[in-house]
């Protein structure tokens, strides 16, 4: 039998192993994150974030589709929405509910932290560009005052504005590769000042806007983005791969590889992580595999969640050397 000692031996030397996998990249993976119970199962983990006591809530494409998982790995709890079938972001709003948007089914849905449905905007298996239906809705937006911004991307290119009571204000976005058209709006965060930062994923390029539309910004020399989470501390998290164009598709496969990015408000790169992808055979800890999700707790901690490799990762941002004398 394996002694308490050689335990910890054997878990300081895996985390070793898994730091030296991910190379010069400034993300050092935690291999022991998190203990799933083994009847609790992940198809692709598409949504991720981060809620006030540092819990991460996991939307995956299966059930029990919302998982909550404590820094130290241990399971808080997991319930089952209406759907999962196309599970894609998850939002924690300034008061603790949670936003699900379902990309298949074209609604997103608000749920106490426990699972209790409080809201549903859109129909239900019913696609249409108007105040009461979306298309392939991707991600939303929740403002302190209770706003909401929603990305509606994979049928329609735009971004629609409901009030805190789910009420239609409007719509900005039409399809295309100019300024303030998108490609595929596929995720959307806003900062303090309610500026909006949208990954027109297709186009290769984040878009910032103003709360009424307006363009504000175009950084299209940074990435792909896949996945955007905005820290309390007005840094940017982006997720996704070397920039590829694609115009008006709906999938950009395979990815060329794998980066995570933090930015700056102003859109300077504060952080560049080029990550290894999962090779043939099993996956090791720190690959990934069409990462689609990133969130990033208050100590710094980030966590991603990945399409084929099914499965979330917590990484420490490692420090950066002091300059030589």
């Amino acid at each position: 039998m394996i002694s308490p000692r050689q335990l910890v031996l054997v878990s300081l030397l895996t985390l070793v192993s898994c730091t030296l996998a991910l190379g010069q990249s400034p993300l050092s993976v935690d291999p022991r994150w998190p203990q799933k119970p083994g009847d609790v199962t992940w198809a692709a983990v598409s949504g991720l974030d981060v809620d006030a006591q540092d819990n991460i809530y996991l939307f995956t494409r299966n059930q029990p589709a919302v998982q909550v998982y404590r820094p130290d790995g241990s399971l808080v709890r997991a319930w089952s929405p209406a759907s999962c079938r196309g599970a894609h972001h998850v939002r924690i709003d300034p008061a603790g509910n949670v936003w699900l948007p379902d990309f298949r089914s074209h609604v997103l849905q608000k749920y106490s932290p426990e699972g209790k449905l409080l809201l549903t905007l859109g129909e239900r298996g019913k696609a249409g560009n108007d105040p009461k239906h979306f298309d392939g809705v991707t991600d939303v937006a929740v403002l302190p005052e209770g706003d909401l911004f929603v990305s509606d991307g994979y049928g329609n290119r735009r971004v629609a504005h409901f009030d805190r009571d789910g009420r239609f204000v409007g719509q900005w976005g039409t399809e295309g590769t100019a300024p303030g058209q998108f490609a595929l709006p596929h995720s959307i965060v806003a900062d303090r000042q309610k500026r909006l930062y949208v990954a027109d994923r297709n186009n290769a390029r984040i878009q910032v806007f103003d709360a009424r539309g307006k363009l504000l910004a175009v950084w299209d020399d940074l990435l792909t983005p896949w996945g955007l989470f905005m820290t309390k501390h007005g840094e940017l998290w982006v997720c996704g791969s070397s920039r590829v164009k694609k115009g008006d598709g709906w999938m950009i496969a395979p990815p060329p590889d794998q980066l995570v990015m933090k930015l700056s408000l102003e859109g300077k790169v504060l952080l560049r992580a080029p990550l290894p992808t999962i090779q043939a055979g099993a996956a090791k800890p720190g690959q990934v595999d069409w990462v689609h999700a990133v969130a990033a707790d208050s100590q710094g901690i980030v966590y991603l969640g990945d399409i084929q490799g099914k499965r979330a990762q917590k990484f420490t941002v490692r420090a950066a050397p002091a300059p030589r004398p």
